[in-house]
């Protein structure tokens, strides 16, 4: 199948504040060099922002990790995970249609579909709530036919069954995810001969059904609320961070402002006050030497500093940054004063170590990744 960009494409993309500090966690996950690991979860979290993926996401995105916007959209393209297309405000219904459940009645589904929500797959409702696809095997043969809507599985489907769905989707009701027939999970049609204890009542659904329904969220797209929203390790030093003693008490009350900006920035960006703590990040460090322009024998590709990707040079130039020998001769506060104000990449030039790469670049050596770079 043939997937392309939608032709309809918003100007720009930005995570929230909340989904940009999981994505900056994701990133630490992988080892030096590899941050590109990171393209699937942070793509797969860019779509549940905005229901779809769009370019400018992907684009985003790409940027995030110093790849080629071409190597991010080869990623997006090749996995039927990613819609490229816009999908239904409330749900985007995508039905099995593979050998168990077409035997078992998956084209009455997909008519359904048709008739309630639109005739061709991807196409929107008429209200822009739903939209629909036919995919490979969701591996639930035994609760055939079924669908996936949103994060969870609905089994034991019939025609009549799935229209009252999405009724009952459209009126703002969250239905109950597994099957749909009666059965508590994946038992045969007649009956268990062992392992009963759902049937003293202790349990009112299965496992996935019963944590689905706790949450209250099966339909709904990942916001950014979901608690832990850091990488673990993350979320366990947090707690620490806030423990620290506090001005009141008498040996700290002098301590400045500054280090708690860079030591805490998680804990730092979730205040009330955002003004304050953007004048605070305004001061850390100390601004290096800028130029107003690259020299008469042109900037230096900065992309060869791994990265740095098209949308961080510019923004890098911006600042008054294009060569080499400048990045190479940055002390550690005017790394600080840099990390602090790349917008939307704080913290980018001490995670990649960036002078250490200018330093062999400005006298003409190549790192690893620039020769890489300059291969591709």
């Amino acid at each position: 199948m043939l997937r392309r960009l939608h032709a309809d494409q918003p100007d720009t993309f930005a995570f929230t504040p909340a989904n940009q500090a999981w994505a900056e966690a994701q990133i630490t996950k992988y080892p030096e060099g590899r941050q590109a690991s990171a393209i699937i979860p942070l793509l797969w979290r860019a779509q549940e922002q905005t229901g779809w993926l769009t370019r400018a996401a992907i684009e985003h995105v790409s940027d995030m990790l110093g790849m080629a916007y071409i190597r991010g959209l080869e990623v997006a393209s090749f996995y039927f995970m990613f819609q490229l297309q816009p999908v239904g405000s409330v749900a985007h219904i995508q039905i099995c249609g593979t050998t168990s459940c077409m035997i078992c009645g998956a084209e009455d589904l997909v008519a359904v579909c048709q008739d309630k929500i639109a005739k061709n797959p991807h196409d929107l409702s008429s209200d822009g709530k739903f939209s629909w696809e036919e995919v490979e095997c969701l591996g639930a043969c035994a609760n055939a036919p079924m669908a996936q809507i949103g994060k969870d599985y609905f089994e034991d489907l019939t025609a009549a069954k799935l229209s009252d769905m999405i009724d009952a989707m459209a009126a703002g009701e969250v239905p109950v995810p597994g099957p749909q027939n009666g059965r508590f999970a994946a038992e045969p049609l007649s009956g268990l001969t062992s392992l009963k204890d759902h049937e003293s009542g202790k349990y009112q659904y299965n496992a996935s059904a019963q944590l689905a329904t706790d949450i209250g969220d099966s339909i709904k797209r990942i916001d950014g609320t979901e608690v832990p929203l850091l990488a673990p390790w993350q979320g366990k030093t947090a707690p620490k961070a806030k423990a620290t003693p506090k001005p009141k008490a008498p040996a700290k009350a002098k301590t400045p402002a500054i280090p708690k900006a860079t030591a805490a920035p998680v804990e730092a960006t979730s205040k009330a006050k955002p003004a304050a703590a953007d004048k605070k990040s305004a001061t850390v460090g100390k601004k290096p030497r800028t130029m107003k322009e690259p020299r008469k024998s042109g900037a230096d590709d900065l992309k060869l500093i791994k990265g740095v990707g098209p949308k961080l040079e510019k923004l890098v130039n911006s600042l008054g940054f294009w060569h080499f020998d400048q990045v190479a001769k940055w002390s550690g506060d005017e790394v600080a004063w840099v990390d602090q104000n790349l917008e939307g990449f704080k913290g980018r030039v001490s995670r990649d170590d960036w002078v250490a790469q200018a330093k062999v670049l400005a006298s003409g050596g190549e790192t690893e990744f620039s020769s890489r770079a300059k291969k591709k």
